[in-house]
C-alpha cells in the first residue's frame, strides 16, 4: 500500500488544468457497449476507477485502442457473454461502483445482465433501488442468487413507459437512459438527475442516433430506436477537481489560475466558495484565485448563520462538501455544513479535530466549523483516507498545516485524482508518495 508524506506550509503558485470528469467518464465508457461501431472518447482521466473500467471492457471482449493520453477508441462488435457471468467478473465489479452502469447497455444489447454488489467509496448506504425499479418498468425481470449475492436481469425486449424515479440518482438515471434508448416506444423519466454528466451522456447518445428531449431538465423523453452507431466524444473538465483546486488556492495559494474549466457547467460551485469569502475571479474560461490573507464567511440576508448543504443539480454537489469544510477551518466566522445525502461522509472530521480544527460534529449529517482566521495553524498528523473526497480534503488540510503529515490508504485518492502529487508539486507543494 502507498501513503503520502506532506510537508505543510508550502505555497502554491502558477496554473493548473483540471482532468476529465471522473463521473462522466464512467458513464460514457458504459455507453460504448450500445453499438458495434467504433466510439472514440477523449479527455479520459488517467485515474484508478477509469483504468479499471477500461480493463473491464477489454475483458468483456471490447476492442480498445489507445491513441494517446486520455484518447481511446472502443469497439464492442463482439462480447464475451460467458465472462459476464463469471466469478472473475463478479469480483471485479465488486471493487468498482461504476460497474453497475453496465446493466442498462447490456440489457438493451443482449437482453441479459448480472449485477453484483458494486464497490466504491465507503460513505454510507448507497442503494440500487432506482436502477432495479427503472429496469423493471422497462420490462426486465430479475432473480437473486444468494450464493453469489448476484442479481440476474433478463428481458425478451424492453418497452418504453412512463416512470417517476424514487430519487434523482445520477447513476440510476444514466443506467435507465442507456436502456431506454433502444427500448420499443417512448420512455418518459420524471425526477431524472440533470447533472452535467448526465447531459453529456445524453448528447453523446443523440450523436449515436438516440432521440432524447428535455436534456438538462428533470423530465427526459426518449424515443427508442433499433440501433445506434459510432461517434466521438470529449469528456468535460472535472468540476469536483476544479472545486478542489479553488479550495487549495484559498488555503495555501499565492495566486493560482485554473485553466479551461468550462465555467458555464460549474453551476453554483464558484458562488458557494464566495459565500465562504473566497475571491473567485472568472477570466475567459479560466478561474483565478488570488492570495488570501483572510476570507470571511458570509451570512444570510437576514443575518442568520450560514449553512452550506448539498442538493441534486443545480444544487451543490455533495462531492465538494468535504473540501468546503476544510476551507472553512481557516475562514473568519462559522458555518454549518449539512451533508444530507450520505450518513458517513463527515466521519473524517475527527482527523481535522486532531489537527487542531474547531469543529463540532452534531450528528452523522451535520458539522459546525468555527474558523481560525489563520490565527491558529493546523498541525500535521497521521490520518487515513476513507473515501475519494475526504482524502483530497485531508490532503488540503495537510498542505496548510505546520509540520509533516501522513495520509494512508491513498488508493482512494488515486481513484479520483490523476497524479495529484506531481501536478501539485509543480505548483510548489511538497508531497511524497511512499510504499508502506
Amino acid at each position: 500500500m502507498a501513503a503520502f508524506l506532506i510537508e505543510g506550509g508550502h505555497r502554491l503558485k502558477g496554473e493548473i488544468t483540471p482532468q476529465g470528469a471522473k463521473n462522466e467518464a464512467l458513464q460514457v465508457l458504459c455507453a460504448t457497449l450500445l453499438t458495434t461501431d467504433p466510439v472514440r472518447i477523449s479527455n479520459l482521466p488517467d485515474i484508478a476507477d477509469v483504468v479499471s473500467q477500461i480493463q473491464l471492457l477489454r475483458d468483456m471482449g471490447v476492442c480498445v485502442t489507445r491513441h494517446g493520453k486520455g484518447d481511446y477508441t472502443f469497439q464492442a462488435d463482439t462480447l464475451n457473454t460467458d465472462y459476464l457471468e463469471s466469478d472473475e467478473f463478479m469480483f471485479r465489479c465488486g471493487s468498482l461502483r461504476g460497474s453497475v452502469m453496465f446493466v442498462g447497455p447490456l440489457l438493451a444489447r443482449c437482453g441479459k445482465a448480472m449485477v453484483f454488489k458494486p464497490g466504491g467509496d465507503k460513505i454510507g448506504r448507497r442503494r440500487l433501488d432506482t436502477h432495479f425499479l427503472g429496469m423493471k418498468k422497462l420490462g426486465a425481470t430479475f432473480s437473486f442468487d444468494e450464493r453469489r449475492a448476484a442479481f440476474t436481469l433478463e428481458t425478451g425486449g424492453l418497452r418504453g413507459c412512463y416512470m417517476l424515479l424514487d430519487e434523482a440518482s445520477v447513476t440510476g438515471t444514466a443506467n435507465i437512459v442507456m436502456a431506454a434508448v433502444m427500448a420499443r416506444g417512448v420512455t418518459t423519466i420524471y425526477n431524472a438527475a440533470c447533472e452535467p454528466y448526465v447531459q453529456q451522456l445524453c448528447h453523446m447518445l443523440c450523436r449515436m442516433g438516440a432521440v432524447i428531449s428535455g436534456i438538462g431538465s428533470n423530465l427526459l423523453t426518449i424515443q427508442g430506436v433499433d440501433a445506434l452507431h459510432g461517434t466521438s466524444h470529449t469528456v468535460l473538465p472535472d468540476m469536483i477537481e476544479v472545486g478542489s483546486f479553488i479550495g487549495m488556492a484559498a488555503m495555501v495559494g499565492d495566486g493560482l489560475r485554473i485553466r479551461n474549466v468550462n465555467y458555464s457547467q460549474l453551476g453554483i460551485i464558484p458562488y458557494t466558495f464566495r459565500r465562504l469569502g473566497v475571491e473567485v475571479l472568472h477570466e475567459g474560461d479560466d478561474i483565478v484565485v488570488p492570495h488570501h490573507e483572510h476570507y470571511q464567511i458570509d451570512s444570510f440576508i437576514d443575518g442568520s448563520f450560514m449553512t452550506l448543504s448539498d442538493a441534486p443539480w443545480p444544487g451543490l454537489t455533495p462531492d465538494l462538501l468535504s473540501v468546503l469544510l476544510v476551507v472553512a477551518t481557516q475562514a473568519k466566522g462559522s458555518v454549518l455544513i449539512h451533508q444530507k445525502m450520505f450518513e458517513s461522509r463527515l466521519f473524517f472530521v475527527d482527523k481535522l479535530i486532531d489537527m487542531g480544527a474547531q469543529i463540532i460534529l452534531c450528528d452523522p449529517h451535520r458539522a459546525v466549523v468555527v474558523g481560525h482566521d489563520h490565527q491558529i495553524a493546523l498541525h500535521g498528523g497521521r490520518m487515513t483516507s476513507p473515501d475519494i473526497r475526504a482524502g483530497i480534503a485531508l490532503l488540503i488540510a495537510a498542505m496548510s498545516a505546520e509540520g509533516t503529515s501522513r495520509i494512508d490508504n491513498i488508493g482512494q485518492i488515486d481513484r479520483g485524482y490523476e497524479n495529484i502529487e506531481g501536478r501539485l508539486g509543480a505548483l510548489g507543494a511538497c508531497i511524497k508518495r511512499v510504499e508502506i
